[in-house]
């Protein structure tokens, strides 16, 4: 991933594992705020929370507001919290350092994120996510280009993966649409679900929200569109006629469609409107990636966030990017077994040790080759044979070299291949140039 960030203009940055809360809050939607890890302040903050509770003892029932007395108590208990996601403090990032970086900024970030969620087969409670973003340009051009970047990185891997995108401008239209201009975040929270609990929760989680059975009738032919893309932004802008928002975002997505054609991208490519990324900060496109041979939920998402700077004074600065959970594309290599024999085989070669005189004759070839970047070692006593041959499989070392008192009378090394367990006798010199092939 880090090599096709860089071959795209992409440059490296970190961020602390924690952030203010009142930096994180508010950022994700309810449903995030209630993932947050919140970090227990040090020192004598009791002090304070005990005071604030014997102010609230004298209070009469009904001058006693319970939630309103937990918000007064939270910045004594906990002000801060752990990273939910790089997106939110990359953007604090961006203001804080607004005069020392040029824009359009671009940017990658791989660390871990924490989630109070509950561990499950592709849910973590701390995992690491890559992300790629560019921030100070409002053209579709880097939408385009986060497309090429996820066909890349996937194709490396050997992945078979589908890329789909919607518009948050045309969910919006859609609220419009139906009635609901202003439910937009608890529309697109229910039908986020969509994968994982159906249509049928969907529909009864918007009704349980107050969204009338009319609009959600009407709502029911863009969970039902199928098609080629073409076809669905068609039918869809028929849908959309009225609300310009949405025609907008029809826009948007038809000059991505359109240009995404023309690249002979390897990855499959789809429209699919009922993709909502429940995350509020998101305005435009929205992507989500899903492995196609292995059911675990999306492997990648992002989109645009038009002003996500803005709630830390920095405003009308556009950006857009897209993260890859490391862990979950690691779950699905793994189930495939698509990683390489010698994945963990940081040692290409290891010298047996038979003994003093034999280290000795060892040593300046382990130099020659360690100076020409091959990485190797040698075992650090004369222990039996049989423990050392142990250690490098367990290592999955490639090759081990044996050099005992016959090889050290002919000058010659036995280099064993032990994958195929072919064993050849070889000039000192010669090493070097066998390895490097």
């Amino acid at each position: 991933m880090r090599s096709v960030f860089q071959i795209y203009g992409y440059l490296p940055i970190e961020t602390p594992a924690m952030e203010n809360l009142t930096t994180l809050l508010g950022k994700y939607g309810e449903e995030g705020d209630k993932l947050l890890f919140r970090i227990l302040n040090s020192g004598n903050f009791l002090e304070g929370v005990e005071s604030q509770m014997t102010e609230g003892r004298g209070q009469k029932a009904e001058d006693s507001d319970e939630g309103s007395q937990h918000k007064k108590l939270l910045p004594f208990i906990a002000e801060k919290g752990l990273r939910y996601d790089l997106t939110v403090p990359f953007a604090r990032f961006v203001v804080q350092h607004q005069n020392e970086i040029p824009f359009p900024f671009k940017r990658y970030q791989i660390q871990p994120v924490w989630r109070a969620d509950r561990p499950q087969k592709g849910r973590y409670r701390e995992f690491f996510q890559c992300d790629v973003d560019v921030v100070g340009s409002n053209s579709l051009l880097y939408e385009v280009e986060l497309v090429q970047i996820t066909d890349a990185i996937f194709k490396k891997l050997g992945l078979n993966v589908r890329i789909l995108f919607n518009n948050r401008k045309i969910l919006a239209g859609i609220a419009e649409t139906i009635g609901y201009p202003d439910r937009l975040t608890d529309i697109t929270v229910a039908i986020d679900k969509l994968d994982k609990t159906g249509l049928e929760n969907v529909n009864q989680e918007l009704l349980q929200k107050g969204i009338s059975q009319e609009a959600v009738d009407k709502l029911q032919p863009v969970l039902h569109l199928e098609g080629t893309i073409d076809s669905k932004l068609e039918v869809i802008s028929g849908y959309l006629a009225g609300s310009e928002t949405g025609m907008k975002g029809i826009a948007e997505a038809r000059y991505l469609a359109d240009y995404v054609k023309t690249l002979n991208v390897k990855a499959g490519f789809d429209l699919d409107l009922r993709l909502a990324r429940g995350l509020n900060y998101y305005t435009g496109t929205i992507f989500e990636v899903k492995a196609e041979d292995v059911s675990i939920g999306s492997i990648s998402g992002g989109g645009r966030y038009d002003d996500l700077t803005g709630i830390f004074g920095l405003k009308g600065v556009s950006g857009v990017g897209i993260s890859f959970g490391a862990d979950r594309i690691y779950d699905v290599l793994n189930e495939l077994g698509l990683f390489p024999e010698n994945i963990l085989a940081t040692t290409q070669v290891l010298f047996l040790n038979f003994g003093e005189e034999e280290e000795r004759f060892c040593m300046p070839v382990l130099k020659a080759i360690r100076e020409a970047g091959i990485p190797a070692e040698i075992y650090p006593e004369a222990a039996k044979l049989k423990k050392q041959m142990d250690y490098a499989n367990r290592k999955n070392v490639p090759f081990v070299v044996f050099a005992g008192k016959d090889e050290i009378a002919s000058g010659k090394l036995n280099l064993k291949n032990m994958k195929t367990g072919e064993q050849t006798a070889v000039e000192p010199g010669e090493l070097v140039r066998i390895l490097d092939t």
